[in-house]
């Protein structure tokens, strides 16, 4: 099947957020991911979109191939424009919820990728990378 240079997702609402996720999933098909993984692949997109949605309330999730040494894989970013996050160490921290919810989207989506990069500046926005590689 071939695999489109770059899916974006425009996140502006819950329908958004499960389309972001079919989204990735396909790709994840496409590249030739276990099922297990589509699902983890799938659950931190919903996660960062949901994110979006609370924090920034619209944003992108972009969705694209990559390749490492060989290995091929997804590259998954997510951007708002929202208020940014004031502490990334502490957003990063299992259990941490300004929310007031469990406090797993963002530590959570990190533990199921196989790398993860957070970039936050207050009053201009976030934008987290994750990446994970077919095996």
């Amino acid at each position: 099947m071939p695999v489109a240079d770059e899916v974006r997702v425009a996140i502006a609402s819950d329908d958004d957020v499960l389309t972001a996720r079919q989204q990735a999933r396909t790709l994840a098909v496409a590249l030739g991911f276990w099922s297990v993984e589509q699902t983890f692949i799938a659950i931190a997109v919903s996660e960062l979109a949901l994110n979006i949605l609370q924090y920034a309330g619209r944003g992108d999730i972009v969705l694209s191939e990559g390749e490492q040494r060989g290995a091929r894989g997804i590259i998954i970013e997510a951007r708002d424009e929202g208020p940014g996050i004031a502490d990334t160490t502490l957003a990063l921290r299992e259990g941490y919820s300004t929310s007031g919810r469990a406090g797993l989207g963002l530590s959570g989506a990190k533990r199921l990728m196989d790398e993860f990069e957070l970039r936050s500046e207050r009053g201009k926005g976030t934008t987290v990378t994750m990446k994970k590689w077919v095996r």
